[in-house]
């Protein structure tokens, strides 16, 4: 292909770019100033310089235009309800006296105050704070930190867009705030909030701002007619100011559908749309409209999402065709580098031709320059990266870690009696309850317990040759010991050993199945200081040997009550790391459900009468399109059924969920048949509970009542009231007691505190029964 002629000088951009810093900075600033070690002008400064390093970077490495406002101290949408003055009125106070820590207490909850409720960031393993909102919210505008990292960007030279949260967008992610009717609809506040933003598009101007990138991806979503035409509304308003910069509306995870030709009459200069394998149909529904005439293209080509190599020629292919659509077309990722890691050449540990297969963040702003200098001077200027990928692609698609005939085998003779259970869940619960013998309201944990420093401490050491192994598992025993003597001072009916040994639950089984690379380096932002590192599902999946039976077993001999077995689902597996994107995912989801199941089977054998496999990703995951829905949930389903559906059925299998909206999946939560599940309540005020009730839900349930992404400690007062909420919609006989999630990021003092506040609720409302 020969553009030269054809296209304007094509600019390289991105949306955004991963915030922590190479050895994650950002984090250990913050938990530092937490923690009273670190001043609030140092954490500043920490921040400006993590800032100022990743735009020259980004200009260093060829980028035409740098992204600002994309930084963020905990979460973007919570930046965004701080710009539009949307404070909470039982943080209102804390804000007011400090900005900072106030913004810290939305995010975090004190001991007095619950913060706001968190969730997925769309189908990804990012967690936004919710914007609660009412009929009497006023927005007032404050534009402090877009202006102010606008101008540290313009003051080191650089062509600089702000980055901002859509208002539709940020409206669809709101919900009532407590008190407020359940059937009020946060978009009616729209003709409220657009003079707010009105007012800061003027003052991103008045700051040197040429562009302001708005981003909408919640129109990627079936949306009603309404809806359409709030969006449709939204950008005739601002498009039609006259104080304001060019604007660039962005949207991205999937396809524009019916929300493509509102955005693309809109009175606006740009359009950022993704062009990956999720939103492919966006090229052809961009032509059916008839371009955008006169106005700019930001193409996603490259997939800000997974760390593979971007295949060059198919993506210069795309902008290709492109180039007859857009009054100009420039180059950038689909999406917010945010979700992947920084820099795949820090991992040493890689072979350097599987490397050759990955693009991290550094690696992606490169692809995207190459393909601009390809979409300006013709496929000639980029003679050598093309070949290079070439290579690689090929390298890959011929390996032997891509392709296990055992496994396809092993694959291809899955029946549909290895996805059911050999009995129905009636006479299923009348053996476990004959054999387990668990009181009314029995309580539980949903598995991790405080990874101390001590214990991180032992494994840096382990790695670094300065203890042996024998050492480390004595370290393990005595935390595992630790933590079973405490949950039977603390009156807990079924135990955990604490995954002392485990250093993340999807990595720590990654690192022990075929078909998984493991970093060293690539961090990614799951929430707040939270980051975690995806393992690489590179080939075909096997188990070579049991990962978790040993110390499952070894908890189980020093106790008599009983202790469950913790695995992590075949769903979340997939959805916590990066997955290979050269065959179906119900393909690999099947692969990794039968090395779980040998896992399943192992434990039970060796005397685990409770086992939980974890898929909180299963609603993460849902395509964000209806119509895709049910084939994703007919293998997502499927592939947890055969994890689990080869026990006896006196074995009591549970799941875990949290932190996503279940309303929608309460069909396939059903469809898993699990024997119990526990699921994220107490920040959402029990909705779940609700949810099962009124889906008719028949098995037991866990509705949590310990939120435990805040450091404060739920009274029993207060734990016990959320108990009675759920026993207003599930049966007692039915319902069980528990934490929203794993204890793994809570420290001991406010662990103990919750776990027996939650024991003594419990036991009150057991005694009202």
């Amino acid at each position: 292909m020969n553009t030269k002629s054809a296209a304007a000088a094509a600019r390289a951009t991105v949306y955004g770019y991963p915030r922590q810093g190479p050895d994650r900075e950002l984090k250990k600033s913050i938990e530092g100033y937490w923690k009273g070690r670190v001043t609030a002008d140092a954490l500043r400064a920490t921040a400006a310089e993590l800032r100022r390093t990743a735009w020259q970077q980004l200009a260093g490495a060829g980028l035409d235009e740098v992204p600002t406002g994309d930084f963020s101290y905990y979460d973007h949408v919570l930046d965004t309800t701080v710009m539009v003055g949307a404070i909470p009125h039982r943080h209102r106070d804390a804000v007011a006296a400090d900005p900072l820590d106030g913004y810290f207490a939305m995010a975090r909850g004190t001991q007095d105050v619950a913060p706001l409720e968190m969730t997925k960031w769309f189908d990804t393993n990012y967690h936004y704070l919710v914007p609660e909102l009412g009929p009497d919210t006023v927005f007032t505008a404050d534009s402090a930190k877009q202006v102010a990292e606008l101008k540290e960007a313009l003051a080191l030279g650089l062509t600089a867009r702000p980055v901002l949260v859509g208002p539709v967008t940020y409206l669809l992610l709101a919900k009532p705030a407590p008190g407020v009717a359940a059937g009020f609809d946060p978009l009616t506040l729209l003709d409220r909030l657009l003079p707010v933003y009105a007012e800061v598009l003027a003052d991103l101007r008045a700051a040197g701002a040429e562009w302001v990138q708005l981003d909408e991806p919640a129109l990627v979503q079936d949306r009603t007619p309404a809806e359409l035409n709030a969006a449709a509304r939204a950008y005739r308003e601002l498009g039609t100011l006259t104080d304001r910069p060019r604007l660039l509306v962005a949207s991205y995870f999937d396809r524009l559908g019916d929300a493509l030709p509102v955005l693309a009459k809109a009175p606006v200069e740009g359009l950022a749309l993704d062009f990956t394998e999720a939103a492919a149909a966006n090229l052809e529904a961009l032509a059916a409209v008839g371009g955008l005439p006169g106005k700019r293209l930001v193409a996603g080509v490259v997939n800000g999402r997974n760390i593979w190599a971007n295949d060059l020629e198919k993506s210069l292919a795309t902008l290709g065709t492109l180039l007859g659509l857009a009054d100009r077309v420039d180059v950038s990722a689909s999406c917010s580098l945010l979700h992947v890691p920084l820099d795949a050449a820090a991992e040493r540990d890689i072979a350097p031709q599987v490397l050759r297969w990955l693009a991290f963040a550094r690696q992606k702003t490169a692809e995207i320059v190459t393909l601009a200098k390809g979409l300006t001077h013709g496929t000639g200027a980029i003679t050598a990266q093309l070949a290079a990928t070439r290579a690689a692609l090929a390298t890959r698609a011929n390996s032997p870690i891509t392709h296990d005939p055992a496994v396809r085998a092993r694959t291809g003779a899955i029946g549909e009696r290895d996805a059911r259970r050999s009995q129905p869940y009636a006479e299923r619960t009348t053996a476990q309850r004959a054999h387990l013998r668990l009181p009314l309201l029995p309580t539980t944990t949903i598995g991790s317990f405080p990874q101390t420093g001590e214990l991180r401490t032992a494994r840096a050491d382990l790695r670094a040759g300065r203890i042996d192994t024998t050492g480390y598992e004595e370290r393990i025993k005595a935390e595992i010991q630790e933590v079973l003597s405490f949950q039977e001072k603390a009156g807990l009916d079924v135990l955990v050993h604490g995954e002392a040994e485990r250093n993340d639950m999807v990595q720590y089984f990654a690192e022990q199945l075929t078909g998984y690379l493991a970093t060293q380096h690539g961090w990614v932002q799951s929430y707040g200081t939270r980051y975690v590192r995806p393992p690489i599902l590179a080939g075909d999946i096997s188990r070579p040997e049991p990962m978790t039976v040993r110390w499952t077993a070894y908890a189980q001999s020093l106790t008599d009550r009983p202790v469950k077995g913790m695995l992590t689902g075949p769903v979340t597996m997939l959805a916590w790391s990066f997955v290979r994107d050269d065959q179906p995912l119900g393909d690999t989801a099947r692969q990794v459900a039968l090395a779980l199941r040998d896992e399943v089977g192992d434990l039970e054998t060796a005397g685990t009468s409770v086992i939980q496999v974890d898929e909180p990703a299963l609603r993460e995951t849902l395509p964000l399109r209806t119509a895709d829905r049910p084939a994703y949930l007919a293998w997502a389903t499927e592939a947890f059924r055969i994890t689990t559906s080869g026990v006896r059925p006196d074995t009591q299998i549970h799941t875990h969920m949290c932190y996503a909206e279940f309303g929608d999946i309460v069909q396939a939560i059903d469809d898993l048949d699990a024997d119990v599940i526990s699921l994220e309540a107490a920040r959402s005020h029990m909705q779940v509970a609700r949810e099962l009730a009124a889906h008719g839900y028949p098995r037991e349930a866990g509705p949590g009542v310990y939120d435990i992404h805040s450091p404060r400690v739920p009274s029993p007062e207060e734990a016990a009231e959320l108990l009675r909420t759920g026993l207003k919609a599930i049966p007692a006989e039915r319902l069980w007691v528990n934490p929203d999630c794993g204890l793994k990021t809570r420290g001991w003092p406010e662990t103990r505190a919750s776990l027996e506040n939650l024991v003594a609720a419990a036991r009150t409302v057991r005694a009202e029964l």
